[in-house]
């Protein structure tokens, strides 16, 4: 099935691997550095919480990508500490398992999140905490 959830797996599995193929060009190229970066900052972290069986829901996108770069840069920096500690660090060393891990992560339903469970919507009556009334004695 060529729906939009299969194409943004396949988006999501490709893009470690677009990003270890542009190790390849020269170094100071913007061609090179941008796709690792973006794959480094994004990649793992919304192969995790973005193909979600339903899709997600208004809110919950923003949470999945308000959430997709902590993760990714936290499973980029355990990979690099545990190359490090092993003294076998390379660009290549450290790009492959992130690639494997976000292709094998991107086949598999993503993690459910909050907003996408709840509906993302705000509980009726709950307003903005600017306009609600004080009580006696106005507090804070």
């Amino acid at each position: 099935m060529n729906t939009p959830q299969n194409r943004i797996r396949a988006a999501l599995a490709a893009s470690g691997w677009v990003a270890l193929a542009a190790t390849l060009l020269p170094g100071g190229s913007p061609l090179r550095w941008v796709p690792v970066l973006l794959f480094v900052c994004c990649g793992p972290g919304l192969a995790l919480l973005h193909p979600q069986p339903h899709g997600l829901r208004p809110g919950a996108r923003l949470e999945a990508f308000a959430l997709a770069a902590p993760i990714s840069l936290s499973l980029a920096s355990l990979t690099a500490t545990l190359l490090f500690l092993v003294e076998g660090f390379s660009v290549t060393a450290f790009l492959a398992p992130l690639a494997v891990f976000t292709t094998v992560v991107a086949l598999l339903p993503g993690l459910p999140l909050p907003a996408a469970t709840r509906g993302a919507v705000e509980p009726e009556g709950a307003g903005s905490f600017r306009f609600r009334k004080r009580g006696p004695g106005g507090g804070r």
